[in-house]
């Protein structure tokens, strides 16, 4: 079956909207070409600096062909109505239309068909409409033009079944881009135009022409390329997937090349090398062990070797001039910032505004002192002192040059300047690490002032934020308060921290009130842990555990420590799993079910204690006793948090609620009976409470 060919060739698309274009593009036409009923087998995009593409397999040669019918009067209608009728349908004689039949009589019905057409004719609408609909994050206009793209268009090249599509994208201005079967290829090494009349042939002739289409195998030249050339120097290549993918968003031909860092600039911290070479100039780092740069890096030129006359020993020397220059800033500031002790820069942050409604980060850091001091005696290992300390420095390197140029070292930069200036190696690793984990793929800390320091950051912005009412909405997050909130979860249990969260919001929210007047604790404070409880949630869809589990034990309102959290929900998801657990979260749905539409019929809450005098039968009289006792069973266990054991104590119910609703009608004539039998259905909701809130838990 036929195949279209689309390419959009323009001047170089930014290397972070390329990936995005490529499928938003293939979707557009996927649509355009539905609403055509042009059927087709399957879709493939790919994306260069200078080029989207799409190729369409299985087009049919025609759309189908199409009935259309027109319901109208009835038969005997007034002449007037079938006149109109007529009139609308194009209908010379009333004899033109068909007649059908109704459970309400006949009817005339006018039937038109629409001869479907070329698929040569429909496909040019279809990339109109997509390129018509196609919006980017960022686009411009040039000429006497009024359509936007993100850089100027050159050509579009579409084929249907080995011909050029006839049309044209106007772009407004009395300019626009005319359909056609050409294209062309390398800008530098094969600018020259030529035809294709098929995705094959397009595909082998751009290759022919110094163009490699596809990103994917871009990406490999690259990747083998420099762990080829950085292995036959000795050294391991710095493993970076997204500068990967950038830099193969950039070179339509990719030639890697070894440079190498002049010896003056090898002193400085690998972090520093690492960011300046990434960061600036699109470079590979190279490694020479775990925590030494390696003194070469990796460049991607966009032109071949074999059209190099030296071999490419000009273009490495201009780079490492290049980098010379960058590292020789990267110097400057390194000599410069350690002139100032961290000490002495935390007035500095005086300065700076945290947020309008926060104070400065100088403020910030006096409630992480604060906050940092009471973390550190829940944390095993933690020194109070060095924590404070930790806590005092931990913003300080945002006032250097070399954060102020590159905002990624933030942190890591106070670690050497600490280290530099005397400071605690426990310091300054804290320091280094309290940003962290930014992501679920960050290393999360370990160490104990780091966790302390990580911690009381991350508490603090949250318990600031939720104060003033700037939390998150729907898919907005300005101040990435999801991040901080999974940071803190992770921190809490990865170190298996017995931390009691409602104390230490209160805390947080005490060192916020020196500010000024705050909402009520216990409300903020409320509505943080169940920001927390979503959170946790998102935390463990990997791990499998169930929402509703987590909803049913945070609904208890009385569990803040989320180690001790998660027990109970791993002993509840464990006592479901189980034959009594299934039938008594059957028995309490049937009981809740009962009490509510009694409830409602009565307009009375059964919610009173059960009256032991008015247990007739024997079985109301057991589950009675049975509710008592493993009511007893289960505080007493919870009470030394051993959460299987309160299970066990509810899981002895089963039979005594099994034999009540075989034996014991709840709706009994006589009033008293009713009611106190409808309490005592209410008692096995109290009861399960205990250990869970059965109602939150899905069947």
């Amino acid at each position: 079956m036929p195949e279209l060919l689309l390419e959009l060739l323009s001047e170089e698309i930014p290397a972070r909207m390329q990936k995005r274009a490529s499928e938003d593009f293939r979707q557009l036409m996927i649509a355009a070409l539905k609403a055509r009923s042009l059927d087709f087998e399957r879709t493939r995009s790919f994306v260069t600096p200078r080029r989207l593409t799409i190729v369409v397999e299985g087009l049919p040669e025609r759309q189908p062909d199409v009935v259309e019918e027109k319901k109208g009067p009835k038969i005997g209608a007034p002449e007037q109505a079938i006149a109109g009728f007529m009139r609308a349908n194009g209908l010379l004689d009333i004899s033109e239309a068909e007649v059908q039949e109704a459970p309400k009589g006949s009817f005339y019905v006018a039937v038109r068909k629409i001869e479907g057409r070329t698929a040569s004719e429909a496909l040019p609408d279809a990339i109109i409409e997509a390129l018509s609909k196609f919006s980017w994050p960022k686009s411009m206009r040039w000429g006497e033009g009024t359509t936007r793209w993100v850089r100027p268009l050159h050509s579009i090249c579409a084929v249907f079944d080995g011909e050029a599509l006839e049309g044209s994208f106007d772009l407004g201005g009395g300019l626009s881009v005319a359909f056609g079967n050409q294209t062309s290829g390398h800008r530098f090494m094969a600018p020259e135009a030529f035809k294709v009349s098929s995705f094959a042939d397009y595909r082998e002739k751009l290759r022919t022409a110094r163009v490699i289409l596809d990103a994917e195998e871009r990406r490999e030249i690259i990747a083998n390329g420099a762990r080829s050339l950085a292995g036959e120097a000795g050294l391991s290549l710095k493993e970076d997937p997204g500068l990967l993918a950038e830099v193969a968003g950039l070179v339509e031909w990719p030639e890697p090349f070894l440079g190498t860092i002049d010896e003056a600039f090898m002193d400085l911290p690998h972090e520093v090398l690492a960011t300046s070479l990434k960061v600036h100039q699109k470079y590979f780092s190279t490694t020479a062990n775990a925590s030494s740069a390696g003194d070469r890096f990796v460049f991607v030129s966009n032109l071949a070797k074999d059209r190099i006359k030296d071999g490419g020993s000009r273009i490495i020397a201009g780079n490492e001039r290049v980098l010379s220059a960058r590292l020789a800033d990267a110097r400057f500031f390194w000599d410069h910032d350690r002139k100032i002790k961290l000490e002495a820069r935390v007035k500095s942050l005086r300065g700076i505004v945290f947020h309008a409604k926060l104070g400065t980060l100088g403020d910030k850091v006096e409630r992480m002192e604060s906050l940092t001091g009471e973390l550190a005696s829940y944390i095993p290992g933690c020194d109070k002192d060095a924590a404070w300390r930790a806590a005092r420095l931990s913003k300080a390197d945002l006032t250097s040059g070399m954060v102020g140029e590159f905002p990624e070292l933030q942190g890591i930069m106070g670690r050497y300047y600490a280290l530099h200036d005397g400071e605690a190696v426990g310091v300054g690793e804290a320091i280094a690490d309290h940003y962290a984990p930014q992501g679920p793929s960050d290393d999360c800390p370990s160490a104990p002032l780091s966790v302390a320091l990580a911690l009381a950051d991350k508490i603090d912005t949250l318990t600031g934020f939720w104060a003033i009412d700037e939390k998150p909405t729907g898919s907005k997050d300005p101040f990435a308060l999801r991040r901080a909130a999974l940071g803190v979860i992770r921190l809490i249990v990865e170190n298996k921290l017995r931390l009691p969260l409602n104390k230490v919001i209160h805390s947080s929210l005490d060192a916020h009130a020196s500010a000024g007047p705050l909402p009520a604790f216990d409300e903020v404070t409320s509505e943080l842990i169940a920001f927390f409880a979503e959170r946790l949630k998102v935390a463990l869809k990997d791990r499998g555990v169930r929402h509703d589990l987590i909803n049913a034990v945070f609904a208890l309102g009385d569990e803040d420590d989320l180690l001790r959290l998660l027990d109970r929900v791993e002993a509840l998801s464990a006592f479901l799993k189980t034959e009594d657990g299934a039938n008594l979260l059957v028995a309490h749905g049937r009981a809740a079910n009962i009490v509510k539409i009694e409830s409602k019929k009565d307009q009375v809450r059964f919610d009173e204690p059960v009256d032991a005098s008015l247990l007739a039968e024997e079985s109301e009289a057991e589950l009675f006793e049975a509710l008592e006792s493993a009511r007893e069973a289960a505080e007493a266990a919870i009470s030394k948090e051993n959460f299987g054991g309160a299970m066990a104590a509810m899981a002895r119910l089963r039979k005594p609620v099994d034999n009540f609703f075989d034996q014991v009608m709840v709706n009994a004539e006589n009033r008293a009976l009713r009611s106190n039998r409808l309490r005592l259905l209410s008692a096995i909701d109290k009861t399960l409470l205990k250990v869970a809130d059965f109602s939150r838990i899905e069947g």
